[in-house]
This record gives C-alpha cells, sequence and structure tokens, in this order.
C-alpha cells in the first residue's frame, strides 16, 4: 500500500484515482470519506476544555451569557436571565479552520463560531448574519448560571 501512496504523484489523474481504488479495496477505506485530522482535533480539543464546565462569556468587558458544556456534546445556553435552552454542538470545516456549530431547540439553523482557546481561555467569534461578534470567557467573579423552570400560568 505505501508503494501506491509513494507513487501518486508521479502518476497520471487516472492512474492515482486508480491507485486510490485499489488502496480502497484493499484497506476498505475510502480515503475520501476521512475527517480531516486538523476538524478532528480541533473538535477534540474543544470538548477536552468544556466538557463538564460552565463557561461565562463576556462582550466588550460585559456580560453576556453562559454555557453548560454536558457529556455528548449537549449544551444549556442562558443569557443569566433566568431562561435556559438546550442544544448540542458539532465541529465542521469553515472559511478559517475548523468552526464549532451550536443547533438550539428554538432555532432551526445552526450558529457557527470560529474560536480560540489560549492562556487567556476561550474566545469565540461569530460572523454570519452581520458584524462579528466575539465573546471572551470571563475571569474573575463569576455569576450563577440560574435556570428557572418553564413558564406556566394563567
Amino acid at each position: 500500500m505505501s508503494r501506491l501512496i509513494a507513487l501518486a504523484p508521479f502518476c497520471r489523474r487516472s492512474d492515482t484515482v486508480t491507485a486510490r481504488a485499489l488502496i480502497a479495496l484493499f484497506t476498505g477505506v475510502c480515503l475520501t470519506s476521512i475527517p480531516a485530522p486538523s476538524l478532528a482535533a480541533d473538535a477534540q480539543d474543544f470538548r477536552r476544555y468544556t466538557e463538564g464546565r460552565v463557561i461565562l462569556f463576556d462582550w466588550q468587558g460585559l456580560a453576556y451569557g453562559a454555557e453548560r458544556y454536558l457529556p455528548g456534546q449537549r449544551v444549556i445556553w442562558s443569557f443569566l436571565d433566568g431562561r435556559c435552552i438546550e442544544g448540542e454542538w458539532f465541529a465542521q470545516d469553515g472559511a478559517d479552520g475548523t468552526e464549532i456549530c451550536f443547533l438550539y431547540e428554538n432555532r432551526q439553523t445552526a450558529q457557527c463560531w470560529s474560536f480560540q482557546i489560549d492562556t487567556s481561555g476561550l474566545s469565540v467569534t461569530m460572523d454570519q448574519d452581520g458584524p462579528p461578534l466575539t465573546l471572551t470567557e470571563r475571569h474573575g467573579p463569576q455569576e450563577e448560571m440560574v435556570c428557572l423552570g418553564p413558564e406556566v400560568g394563567v
């Protein structure tokens, strides 16, 4: 198999396709279906950093909201007003690298964010609908993420 891969740069396009088909036949793996290593690695880094935590986010130095990261890529988001919405996250390739996308119970479309984890914590940027929105992980005094029960009444 390594010989086929080594020869691939010197082959015509049709020969390269044939070489890939032979590799797929002998290994049982379609090479185009293997996820990009960076996407999987970035998703693992995100999961490792967030799972089991509640992260409070600031926007321009002011409290913006909080997200509780649960096992199984599940989340609960709140704008710190007592209302919480459940959702899940997944990774996808974006224009500037891996994006983490969130699909919440009250939305039909996912919200996708580029992210960075460094010594100052997690920062996320969304630039889908209008000007970019960047949220940064809050350090220092933490507000409690409180989820009140469902709104019921007369």
